[in-house]
């Protein structure tokens, strides 16, 4: 079972079945707040959903091709992160997450998107780390900014948000420059 601590209160960690009904509560509990920047939480309507979910993220985990895990904070799921894609061709590693609405602004994100960053590198010998967040997710674009990752650019009407389109602003970090920090 992958586990990775970050420090004495956070870890991430592979979701299990058993976790489905604390997942679904916190995506449930923080739907309207989730529900402005992903596109996937109307999908989310019971446990089982959930459930499905954890079997479709530990299968690409399995598959050597994500690497999906909990955001345990102080012992409770608070969030998922992790890597939604690894090119192994390319060697670049994606970057997603988010957090439940109640947990926010305690550092926790930035710590995880370190933490990915340094597994990205040190485990995985990535030569790049991507995130991409909407254009007006200011919080979510906070973190590859404080983390130093450089702003490559924009991409348009990337993702469909329930009756609208989206743009994206792509950040990456290169191997070399995260060592150097």
């Amino acid at each position: 079972m992958f586990t990775y601590k970050l420090n004495d209160k956070l870890e991430l960690r592979l979701l299990d079945i058993q976790d489905a009904d604390r997942l679904f509560e916190l995506t449930d509990g923080s739907r309207s707040y989730l529900r402005e920047w992903l596109p996937w939480v109307d999908y989310s309507k019971t446990p089982e959903d959930s459930k499905e979910f954890i079997k479709a993220t530990r299968k690409g985990f399995a598959d050597n091709k994500s690497l999906t895990t909990a955001i345990v904070y102080e012992k409770e799921i608070v969030g998922i992160a992790g890597f939604n894609e690894l090119n192994w061709a390319n060697k670049v590693a994606y970057i997603g997450y988010w957090l439940g609405e109640g947990y926010q602004g305690n550092g926790i994100m930035t710590t995880v998107a370190k933490g990915l960053t340094n597994y990205a590198f040190d485990y995985y010998k990535m030569n790049k780390v991507e995130i991409a967040a909407a254009e007006f997710n200011h919080r979510s674009r906070a973190i590859p900014e404080r983390l130093g990752f450089t702003e490559e650019g924009k991409l348009r009407q990337r993702e469909w948000l329930y009756d609208h389109y989206v743009d994206h602003v792509v950040y990456g970090m290169l191997a070399d420059e995260w060592t150097k920090k």
